[in-house]
């Protein structure tokens, strides 16, 4: 079960957005709001698991930060949406197994077959805690950004309407 720690206005490139802090007991996760999205059905939603690489050091070999800034941009253009931002690095695993497994990554090899050449499962992520933030905000559906279709899966079966998709490209 998540709980609503905080809650604060920001100031992004992309428009103004609450930032709502919610915990589960063990992590915390990030509810960025743009708009009154209570209520509200279709509303714009890109579950998004923390990378270092891109969103601290800028790395090229990931797409995640420019999949954050199309989510935003979407939004924006919307003016009402919702990003929910995981601690879950590494496809879940941890940037260990990042660390461990970009040698492969760089031979050509898809990310997630990576992880498991050296060990990891391809995708440990829970969204879970996604579905429960969404919950709390009492968002009838989604229009999920996202390339994944496993997210959408998920979500629906921890109860979240996904009435359809939104690819992260411009």
């Amino acid at each position: 079960m998540v709980i609503q720690i905080g809650t604060t206005t920001l100031k992004t490139k992309y428009g103004v957005y609450q930032e709502k802090l919610f915990y589960d007991g063990q992590k915390e996760a990030i509810a960025l709001v743009m708009g009154d999205v209570t209520g509200e059905d279709d509303v714009l939603c890109r579950v998004h698991s923390s990378c270092l690489f891109a969103h601290a050091f800028n790395s090229i070999e990931c797409d995640c930060r420019e999949q954050m800034a199309v989510s935003q941009q979407l939004i924006q253009k919307e003016g009402k949406g919702i990003i929910i931002w995981l601690d879950q690095e590494g496809k879940g695993n941890g940037h260990f197994a990042l660390l461990h497994s970009i040698a492969h990554k760089r031979k050509g090899i898809p990310q997630a077959e990576a992880y498991e050449a050296v060990g990891f499962k391809k995708d440990a992520r829970d969204f879970r805690s996604a579905a429960e933030i969404l919950k709390e905000l009492k968002v009838h559906s989604i229009q999920m950004i996202t390339n994944n279709v496993n997210k959408v899966e998920t979500l629906t079966q921890h109860g979240i309407l996904v009435s359809g998709t939104v690819p992260t490209t411009l």
